[in-house]
Formats: C-alpha cells, structure tokens, sequence
C-alpha cells in the first residue's frame, strides 16, 4: 500500500503521561512502517497536557506541538482522530463525546470510562457515523478485542476465561513460588512499581471486571452492567491455601470468568483453582492470558503483556491506523465495528444459581464426630465431597480439614458454610475457592 502524496490524517493525543509518550515514541520511532501500512501521512498535530514541562524519558518536548488546553485539541476542526490517554471516569467521558459531537473519530485505552459509559459512548459514535477504537482498554497489547470482533465473528463464544490483571497474577505467581504471603508480596510489587500506592482497583478485583465487562458485551453481545459482575479479589488468599492446591494439582488464579450455558451468560470474578495442567496456570508473572472457546473454532489462548507503555501504545496504534487506513481510501463508518446487543441477547444468571465444583477448607477441633457434623451439613444441602485430606493432630488446637466439593449450587454452598462455621467445633470461617476445570 503506497502513502498518498497528497493525503494527511491530522491526530490530536490527548495525555502524555505513560502511555501518552508510549504513543509519540512510536511514532518518532516507526513513522515509515506506520504511513505505508495507513495509506496516508500521520501528522501528530496537537498533544494537550496539563504539564508541560516535566520531563518525559526519551522525548524532546521542544519539538512536539504541545498545548495546555484539551478544548484546543476538542475544538480543532483540522484534527479528525482523537486518542484519548488522560485516565478516569471525568473528564475522560467529557472529552470523548465532545470529540464525537465533533465528527472527530476516537481511540481510548480507558477500560473503566468503557465499562461504565460504553454503551452512551458507542451510541453517540454511531450517530454520529465516526469510528471509535478501544483495542488498548483490553490486555494491553494483546490483540483481543480486534480478534473477537472479526476474527472470530463467525462463531458463537461459549465461554472467556481470563487473567487480566498483571498486578494480581504477578502477587499470586510469587505467593506459589515462593511460599510468601500476600501483605508480604504486595509490598514489593509496590515497591517495583507493579502495584499502585492504593492497589484497591487490582486485588479487588475491579480491574479485572472492568476489562471482562467489555470482553463480555463483545463476545456474548449482551448488554452486561458493571453492577452485575460478582467480584472478588485476592486479598484473602493464604499461602496455606496455595499450597493445598498445589498438593492437590491445582494453581490459585484471579480468573475473569464468562460463559454461556443453557441460554443464560454467568459473569464473574474471583480466586478460582485451576488444574496446574491448565495452559492459564503457566501464566505468571505480569503477563495476561484469555482462554476463548468458539463453537466452531474451539480453544484459543491469547497471551502476553497486558499492561506497560509500549505494549499498550502499540495496541493505541492498531486503532489509528486502521481508522486512517479508513479515512485515506475514503471508507465509511460502519456501525457494525461497534458493539452491538444481538436480537435476543443472553439473560444473565444471577451468582446464586451458578454450579461449580469448590475446594474448601475448614478449620476444625480434632475430635470424634467432627467430620461427620461438616459432612451431614454438606449433604443437608445436596452438597457431596470427591476428596478429604485431615492436616495433622491437635488435641486442643483447630486442625485444617481440607476437601474438593463436587460441582454444588452457589446458594446452596453459601448456606452450608453458613451452617458448618456456626458449629461448636469450627474455630474461624471456612475458606472456599471455586474451581473451573478438571473432573470434579
């Protein structure tokens, strides 16, 4: 594809921060590859920050056309795509449907602006007839979302099953390797720079719902609310718990979980155990994985890095140059590129009538009758245990008693463990974990 001698694409960055700089240095670094492959010349022609002063590593500032003001940016009628990099909810939201209302096309790496305000966002870009890009909200520099929306867009999705938080994968991959507890790890991926001052959003797992409420609306083309997604983070998670697993032939995972199964999507977030034979249980690290099954294409595993400054730049790029590719061959907006709710879209399941197998642990006074109380309580709830392990002896110390469930009803689960921690003999709350894959 040759570059137009005579065509330009004017592009206003809203945002040097991270990633913002990510952006430029991409540019300043591949500018040939990038016009050859958009048809078009790429003129960065205005970057709006409030600060335009602090240094940015491996940029001159001197020579971009900086300005301190995003209206000058919004309001620019040469500008015709927007990436908008400045983070949040406000003025995130603000400053993409002014660029809409503009006609301007849009890129955002803004996942939690797409999970709360997508669906306003995507309908004011359909009328007004401009293209909008969000490859980078997801996975980083994974290549999800495009692949999902055409890749696979011959199959139906049965299920997405994802590590998507580099922050909680790489705090649990230290916990299992090293036999370390959470506050302990938490502490150096802070200090490395993996981990924010406030990880709230992370071992939440907000993030991860965050990215999987998009990745959901895609693939199951349903309409998901935020609100809707029961989550759980890995705060709770204990070295004693990992190691079980690992004796058991399981990993502990923050999984992002949706899937279709009797004509109703269930969503959610949480710690899941999942066999160590698993390809999503070598994830480690800061690395992201999503694992889709299509009906007609089967397994898919996407992996790589799902956060950083170039990777998540590169991801801002595919966007641009595939709406410049656009605008340089003179091709139209197609409603069809953005989300959609399918005609008789997947009601959602609510978490209480979810099935799946469960690891729990309880602990327990070693005393004659123990083990039959917790199992008669289980079995009151049509609840049956595949396989017990009993850790050690103590006459008066609370021992573990550590069970895999069969695969159980969620409300029947949480009423049962209601049950067993009010018992006379249970010292503490029973630990559980769901668990996705293997035989149980």
């Amino acid at each position: 594809m040759g570059v137009k001698p005579d065509r330009a694409v004017k592009i206003g960055l809203l945002g040097l921060g991270t990633v913002g700089s990510g952006v430029v240095k991409i540019l300043n670094t591949h500018r040939a590859e990038l016009e050859e492959r958009s048809g078009c010349h790429l003129v960065l022609h205005s970057v709006a920050d409030q600060d335009l002063t602090r240094p940015r590593e491996g940029l001159d500032l001197r020579s971009l056309p900086l300005v301190g003001d995003a209206g000058r940016v919004l309001d620019d009628p040469a500008i015709q795509i927007v990436i908008e990099l400045v983070g949040g909810l406000e003025p995130g939201r603000t400053f993409i449907l002014r660029a809409l209302q503009s006609g301007k096309h849009v890129v955002t790496a803004n996942k939690a602006l797409l999970a709360h305000y997508g669906a306003e966002l995507f309908e004011e870009a359909r009328r007004r007839g401009v293209m909008f890009g969000f490859e980078a909200a997801v996975a980083g520099g994974i290549p999800l979302i495009r692949s999902i929306k055409e890749g696979l867009a011959a199959n139906r999705i049965l299920a997405v099953h994802g590590i998507v938080n580099g922050t909680s994968n790489y705090i649990l991959t230290k916990m299992t390797d090293e036999g370390r507890e959470f506050a302990e790890v938490l502490k150096e991926a802070q200090a490395k720079g993996y981990a924010e001052a406030d990880p709230t959003l992370d071992v939440e797992g907000l993030d991860s719902a965050h990215k999987l409420q998009i990745l959901a609306t895609l693939a199951f083309r349903t309409s998901v609310d935020l609100k809707d997604i029961h989550t759980e983070g890995i705060t709770t998670v204990t070295r004693q718990d990992i190691a079980y697993a690992a004796e058991l032939g399981y990993r502990i995972k923050l999984l992002a979980i949706a899937k279709a199964s009797d004509g109703e999507l269930e969503i959610r977030v949480h710690p899941t155990m999942i066999p160590a034979t698993s390809p999503l249980a070598a994830v480690s690290g800061v690395f992201n994985a999503v694992f889709i099954t299509g009906d007609a294409v089967g397994d898919l595993m996407f992996y790589g890095r799902g956060a950083g400054q170039m990777p998540t730049a590169s991801a801002v790029w595919s966007d641009v140059l595939e709406i410049a590719r656009s605008l340089a061959h003179g091709a139209s907006a197609h409603s069809v590129e953005l989300p959609s709710v399918a005609g008789r879209p997947l009601p959602l399941r609510p978490m209480e009538e979810i099935r799946c197998p469960h690891y729990l642990r309880v602990m327990a006074l070693d005393r004659p009758g123990v083990l039959a109380q917790v199992s008669g309580i289980l079995g009151k709830h049509n609840i049956s245990i595949a396989s017990l392990i009993q850790k050690g002896r103590a006459a008066a110390e609370a021992v573990p008693v550590v069970m895999m469930i069969h695969t159980a009803r969620e409300r029947d689960m949480r009423q049962a463990l209601a049950a067993i921690d009010k018992l006379s003999v249970v010292a503490g709350k029973t630990v559980s974990i769901r668990v996705e894959g293997g035989d149980l």
